[in-house]
């Protein structure tokens, strides 16, 4: 049985390529979820796309993470600063979590500098752009 890895995407993602391409490029989720899954099948792993503004949306993918997924590759988007739910569901998950951010959100807001998410996650990945999920899923191919 192959083992998946959840990637998660928070508000606002499925407007990339659409939404501030100056700092989330002009690549789509579409796009993202080829990569990613080019780079699973060479792992000998699967990825699962998953996408919600919703913050509830988010909490209830980990969870059925917790049954079916193997890891978990989070782009929480704003809900990385702000969600205290996002995190106490990471908390029930017993995969690896990598956090990754499009973004080097050092450079940006300072609201921004803060993550409930990197109390949890076992690597955090922020500036690399969309290849940041292709290189995410490579190290959760060695976690797994």
């Amino acid at each position: 049985m192959t083992k998946t890895v959840y990637i998660i995407n928070g508000p606002n993602l499925n407007l990339l390529g659409k939404r501030q391409p100056e700092i989330y490029g002009h690549d789509t989720l579409e796009d993202v979820e080829r990569m990613c899954a080019e780079v699973a099948t060479s792992g000998g792993f699967a990825v699962k796309m998953l996408q919600s503004n919703y913050e509830g949306g988010l909490v209830d993918f980990i969870h059925d993470a917790r049954e079916n997924a193997a890891g978990i590759i989070l782009n929480a988007g704003a809900y990385t600063h702000t969600s205290v739910a996002v995190l106490d569901a990471l908390n029930t998950f017993e995969g690896p979590v990598i956090e990754l951010h499009i973004s080097q959100v050092h450079k940006r807001e300072a609201f921004r500098h803060h993550s409930y998410i990197s109390m949890r996650a076992d690597a955090v990945m922020a500036g690399f752009g969309v290849n940041g999920y292709a290189l995410a899923t490579q190290h959760m191919g060695s976690l797994i």
